[in-house]
């Protein structure tokens, strides 16, 4: 019974943030399908440094999940950030496409999903 005590509390153990108090953690996406090809994609991230830590985070998010659903490109419609306290929200807003859509706001869905995998960034 010690024996299976301890691996348990090793396993506890194991769960537990090893985050430092007040560092950045990407707190969640949660997306929603708008019209055709129109998504939202709403963010949260906890103590960022900036609001451009904020709208990446979204657009990770936008880049994997153009890529799950089966298509190879998104164009950037607009992101509102609102901060409350250490958490700051992201109300980000894509359009995705099979081909490159016209616009000066567009992204590779599978060059920026590997761009957030170097860093850090978690997608949908």
């Amino acid at each position: 019974m010690k024996r299976a005590g301890l691996i348990a509390a090793m396993a506890l153990a194991g769960c537990e943030s090893t985050a430092q108090p007040g560092a950045m953690r990407y707190a969640g996406v949660d997306t929603r399908l708008l019209d055709g090809d129109l998504v939202n994609f709403d963010v949260r991230v906890e103590n960022p440094e900036s609001r451009e830590q904020v709208a990446r985070y979204a657009e990770c998010a936008a880049a994997q999940y153009a890529l799950i659903r089966g298509y190879g490109f998104a164009r950037h419609v607009r992101t509102q950030i609102e901060q409350d306290g250490r958490l700051w929200t992201g109300d980000a807003v894509y359009t995705i496409s099979p081909a490159l859509p016209d616009g000066l706001r567009t992204i590779d869905a599978e060059v920026v999903v590997a761009e957030c995998a170097r860093n850090g960034i978690p997608t949908v």
